[in-house]
């Protein structure tokens, strides 16, 4: 059973971790600034006891890049769709480390690392722990994996926050959200890349921006609370793996397409915060830059977006890495009409089956589900 330790160093004061601060001249932003390669998360010489034996953290299935947004616009996605963690107390672990006993849900996920230092749950587990300055006890993970790997919708993103998130609120969730993001960052950075638009809003809800990493600045986007978004998410039977991904896109951008894009995702925050869900999508839909050269290496995907545009979305493209498509539109029924014709092009043009789900904008981002004392 492998296990990892830490040391942690100097103290400084943290914060519930669901407490949001907001500016009055600025309603709709809510800005979380952290300058990681200057300074250090905080890290306390407290070693907290823990408020519970046992402790259980959803995190859900995120929306990266939105189309022009790639590695700073991301959303997070209701639907069910997310992973689970449950962090224990266990004396059968040694103090100050963390092991992880127990890995299940969708089929791949026999293939992860059990050894935490290479599992993404784990590895943010570790860096709560730390920040946290836990030294006296032991924690057992165990991961349930309700994404599938490689999906396009931020699996590797919500073991990381489930279990930092699951690891603050066991000890009386000490850390801030800034902070949690921060933890799932470094998971991020070992495993994907160091990239926050699927960590930033998988811990916070709903829309984010990253404004800077370095020193690293998050913003979140408030989507007005009286206005409805529905994403069609369609994910078929294909497995697109980020670093592939990443290696199709091009080096060097001209002048021309740097401005179309940047264009785009200025009018895609603008829609976020006036609730424009008509101009969200066509700007969502207008990427010239990551799309065309990620699109062709999933089978059927450009027929899937015409379709999806044919049967009334306000945008489509794919979500993170792919190979899931999202599109989006204001209405559900007419999201489900707009799914039925995305999975039949998967099949028809790409040979591929498809499944899809219909998702609302999830506002809360991970969250504790389930505790116990005993």
């Amino acid at each position: 059973m492998a296990t990892a330790a830490f040391h942690t160093t100097s103290p400084s004061p943290s914060r519930s971790a669901h407490l949001t601060r907001r500016s009055p001249s600025l309603p709709r932003f809510h800005s979380v600034r952290c300058s990681y390669a200057a300074k250090s998360p905080t890290l306390t010489n407290a070693d907290p006891s823990p408020a519970f034996r046992s402790l259980t953290a959803f995190a859900p299935a995120t929306v990266a890049n939105l189309g022009p947004g790639f590695d700073f616009l991301g959303c997070a996605v209701g639907g069910g769709l997310g992973d689970t963690v449950t962090v224990s107390v266990d004396p059968a672990v040694a103090p100050g480390t963390l092991s992880i006993t127990d890995i299940s849900g969708c089929p791949a996920a026999s293939r992860l690392n059990r050894d935490p230092r290479w599992n993404c749950a784990g590895i943010a587990g570790i860096a709560a722990m730390r920040m946290l300055g836990v030294r006296s006890v032991g924690l057992s993970l165990s991961l349930h994996k309700g994404l599938p790997l490689g999906s396009g919708l931020g699996s590797s993103a919500a073991s990381a926050s489930a279990a930092a998130l699951a690891v603050n609120e066991l000890f009386g969730g000490r850390l801030s959200p800034d902070e949690l993001v921060l933890a799932g960052l470094e998971s991020e950075k070992k495993v994907s890349g160091y990239h926050a638009d699927n960590v930033g809003p998988c811990i916070l809800g709903g829309f984010v921006l990253i404004r800077s990493y370095d020193p690293f600045e998050i913003i979140k986007l408030e989507f007005p609370a009286d206005r409805d978004i529905y994403f069609v998410l369609v994910s078929p039977e294909f497995e697109a793996p980020t670093k592939k991904m990443r290696e199709a896109l091009p080096a060097n951008i001209t002048m021309k397409d740097h401005v179309r894009n940047s264009s785009q995702a200025a009018a895609l925050v603008a829609a976020v915060v006036q609730g424009n869900v008509r101009v969200l999508g066509s700007a969502l839909a207008a990427d010239g830059i990551v799309e065309p050269r990620r699109a062709p290496l999933i089978p059927g995907m450009v027929s899937v977006k015409k379709a999806a545009m044919d049967a009334g979305a306000f945008g489509c493209t794919i979500s993170g890495a792919g190979p899931t498509a999202v599109a989006v539109v204001d209405d559900e029924e007419k999201g489900n009409k707009i799914a039925s014709r995305m999975v039949e092009a998967f099949l028809r043009d790409g040979n591929l089956q498809a499944s899809a789900t219909i998702a609302k904008l999830d506002r809360v981002g991970a969250r504790v589900i389930g505790s116990s004392l005993e």
